[in-house]
């Protein structure tokens, strides 16, 4: 054995480790070396079902997996070597009403993100899969360009593309151990030797999670048990048979060689595979099969097509497939980690190996990828997400309702209860109905007398509006106490730090002591990483307040872009400190009857933090908001918060307080024209482009992460805007749908809802240039068209004259 020098290695010979090293030997990329412990496709890729779909609930992850469908229209052409590559379509059908519902919604979001669904008869249905019993079915959609592929075979014909742009694939050689340095893997220790390179690339599927322990990282990576049947062969099979799922009946569909139906599915009780290591060298090995537990599935595919009762079962496997703590992809680098890429827990992997693979490539050539990918990156997690406790309940969890109906909306039912507000069970005693954000147990709604505490989710009319729009009617006319305990909270400390926040931040960060900045922070491109306000506690102190599932992220941000050195300190303090939001115009009156010091509009102007006493608390207020009316953001150290919440209450009875939710804070927002990142705002849109181009600091500071752009827009103007649109009837919208002028799409809804207080739905997208003047538009909801106007402005307050009462 010896020591080698490379300049990329990637650990892990399954789909998407192969797909890294193929786009990144294409990107140009010199000295890129693969790893893999056993031989190519051992893992999971051998025995995965193939099935290529590409709509996803999330815009960028449907195009990353556009990319894949690419990759596999030329890789055959490219590299020779067949992957049995079926680009005929996928048929997903829809056996009750409200399942043709999420069809039609789904249509509406593959409009928006640019990819074909067409909705279809069931007898349309029955033409393109004969074997289909239609009747009972409320119709169909078809997406044309979805197909099915040989998983062992497109992963060898990938490899070999790697190859050919000079990529080095090691078969048969075991990572055992890294050396870890100042946040840098320094070497990884190999049955080959010693490996030292400039990234490193963990695409280790079901083994993620035990070889991210040897860094001392915990990824919520894990594998759980999977079945599905291959059929003996049907005489006068059709030969472009689409794939086939019957979400309904839990079932999917392959066409497979020789006339065969590879017929699989989600049924409830899978088991978790390797949760107490995974056993031995595991490769190209299976699980026993579990008839038993297939039965219910063998049955519900007995319905959907009659003719499995006449064909024999050729084979029947059973195979760990991997899976994450919330049943979505994991990728990205981790925070605390510089030269560490993470690709894994793809349940699709097959259907996302070719785009994740490039997504990834470009992540560690160019410092980020060309779609934000938040909704797959590893930073959305906590420390929880990787516990056993945790992830696997969810993985299995996720695992049964693959297929089942989610209404928007919808929770996890299992690992609940792991973080709780000190006010959890008060809240809970006074009809809460909780929902769960990053492990905090957190109030959507709250259940009057009489009303069963249970949430209430539906398509077209979901019951807890009615009393969601309770509490909006409430902040909006006296006073409410909402629990924001969950915000994730940090303090940067030490000589620099106004500079550091200067160079990262596009406001001026140079405020008097007492000051809350709202900001944003800025990639390269000018787009926001980080939407956030700051509160400046002394001259070298801050504190830094962002959402509850963007604490790891946004610190992770800060942290990369602090000056090197060991003078300045940022220190998490989200269990320090619980938050209660006191907000609505009688606010200030219940304010003054509990608390020591003078709270009036003078003494305490909006945007401004005090350290102020409730009762005998010492609580620092800070006064902003995110619901547009007056109120105080109440920072108290957790153990005093229930005496905090009990002085409050009581002061606020002759006003009418009342406890308000997450629900009713977004319907409050959407009013107010108050943005949220990874809807309406994220690292794709600009601050200028998203109408907050006056949080943009040109002329009252330095040099700062993306100022040439958003100067640049400031002067030429921006390539598209945020608009606001309303419609005076109330519309089922959820944030996803289609905007259309002249019978065009032209952009998508980054959030949407009724506002209670207008009476209008209102809808945020952005729009090109050319079209930021019009008004007329269309959209489109569960595949129905309405109009919707674009208005100038907010539709609540504009002049912020109750924000600052």
């Amino acid at each position: 054995m010896s020591d080698h020098s490379v300049k990329h290695l990637i650990i892990g010979g399954g789909i998407i480790g192969c797909s890294i090293a193929y786009h990144l030997a294409r990107m140009g990329e010199k000295d890129v070396v693969l790893l893999e412990k056993s031989a190519l496709t051992e893992g999971a890729t051998w025995h995965a079902a193939g099935l290529v779909g590409q709509l996803r609930s999330s815009r960028n992850t449907t195009r990353m997996l556009q990319k894949s469908v690419a990759l596999y229209d030329r890789i055959e052409a490219e590299t020779g070597m067949s992957i049995d590559w079926k680009k005929v379509g996928s048929l997903r059908l829809a056996a009750s009403k409200d399942r043709m519902l999420e069809a039609k919604r789904l249509a509406t979001m593959a409009r928006s993100f640019g990819l074909e669904m067409q909705l279809i008869t069931p007898a349309e249905a029955k033409a393109l899969f004969p074997y289909i019993d239609e009747r009972g079915l409320e119709g169909a959609a078809f997406i044309p360009s979805d197909g099915h592929v040989d998983p062992a075979s497109l992963c060898q014909a990938i490899a070999a593309g790697a190859r050919k742009h000079g990529a080095v694939i090691k078969q048969g050689v075991k990572v055992e151990d890294f050396e870890v340095k100042g946040g840098r893997i320094a070497k990884a220790l190999t049955t080959d030797g010693v490996y030292e390179a400039d990234s490193f690339v963990l695409a280790t599927g079901m083994w993620s999670r035990e070889i991210s322990r040897k860094l001392g990282l915990a990824v919520p990576a894990c594998a759980v048990e999977h079945q599905y049947i291959v059929t003996e062969p049907i005489p006068d099979f059709p030969k472009d048979l689409p794939t086939l799922r019957d979400p309904d009946r839990l079932v999917y569909y392959k066409p497979d060689a020789g006339g065969r139906l590879v017929i699989g599915g989600y049924e409830d009780n899978t088991l978790p595979f390797g949760d107490d290591g995974i056993p031995g060298e595991f490769a190209r090995q299976l699980l026993p099969e579990n008839l038993d537990r297939f039965a219910p599935l063998a049955e519900c595919a007995a319905k959907v097509t009659p003719i499995v009762n006449e064909v024999g079962i050729r084979t029947v496997i059973n195979g760990p497939i991997p899976y994450s703590a919330d049943g979505d992809f994991v990728m990205g680098r981790p925070a605390g980690f510089d030269n560490l890429m993470v690709a894994t827990g793809f349940l699709y992997g097959i259907a996302a190996g070719g785009g994740a693979g490039e997504m990834i490539a470009e992540w560690i050539v160019d410092g980020e990828p060309s779609l934000d990918l938040w909704p797959l990156d590893i930073r959305r997690f906590g420390p929880h997400h990787a516990t056993k406790t945790f992830m696997y309940p969810r993985a299995v969890e996720h695992y049964e309702h693959h297929y089942k109906l989610r209404y928007p909306g919808t929770e996890s039912q299992v690992a609940r209860g792991i973080r709780q507000s000190p006010l959890y069970q008060r809240l809970k005693s006074a009809g809460a109905v909780y929902g769960s954000k990053n492990g905090w147990e957190r109030p959507l709604w709250f259940a009057p007398d009489g009303v069963e505490p249970v949430d209430q989710l539906d398509y077209l009319k979901p019951g807890w509006k009615q009393y969601a729009a309770r509490e909006h009617h409430a902040v909006r006319g006296g006073v409410v106490l909402i629990d924001q305990s969950s915000f994730s909270k940090f303090e940067l400390i030490g000589p620099g730090a106004c500079a550091a926040l200067q160079g990262m931040a596009v406001s001026n960060m140079d405020k008097p002591i007492g000051a809350v900045i709202y900001t944003q922070l800025c990639n390269a491109r000018g787009g926001i990483e980080a939407d956030l306000t700051i509160t400046r506690l002394g001259a070298d102190h801050y504190y830094i307040v962002t959402g509850s599932g963007f604490g790891v992220h946004d610190s992770d941000w800060i942290r990369r872009n602090l000056p090197d050195g060991d003078a300045l300190h940022l220190i998490e303090v989200t269990s320090a400190r619980a938050v209660i939001n006191l907000c609505g115009p009688k606010a200030r009156d219940v304010l003054a009857a509990v608390c020591e010091e003078d709270v009036s509009n003078a003494a305490f102007p909006f945007a401004t933090a005090q350290d102020i006493t409730i009762g005998a608390a010492p609580v620092r207020a800070v006064r902003i908001g995110y619901v547009g009316e007056l109120g105080w953001e109440l920072h108290i150290p957790t153990e005093y918060a229930p005496h905090v919440y009990d002085q409050l209450w009581q002061a606020g009875q002759q006003s009418g307080i009342c406890n308000m939710g997450y629900r009713a804070i977004e319907t409050a927002r959407l009013e107010k024209g108050y943005l949220y990142w990874s809807g309406d705002i994220t690292p794709d849109y600009t601050p200028i482009e998203a109408g907050l181009g006056f949080r943009v600091h040109l002329k009252s500071k330095g040099d700062f992460i993306g100022r040439d752009v958003l100067a640049a827009q400031k002067k030429d103007g921006a390539p598209r805007r945020l608009c606001t649109f309303i419609s005076d009837d109330n519309l089922p919208v959820f944030g996803g749908e289609t905007i259309l002028h002249d019978g065009e799409t032209v952009s998508l809804a980054t959030s949407a809802g009724y506002g209670p207080t207008c009476e209008q739905t209102i809808i945020y997208g952005y729009l090109p240039r050319a079209l930021v003047k019009e008004t007329e538009f269309e959209l489109e909801a569960f595949s129905k068209r309405y109009k919707i106007t674009r208005i100038d402005g907010v539709v609540y307050d504009a002049k912020n004259e109750r924000l600052k009462a």
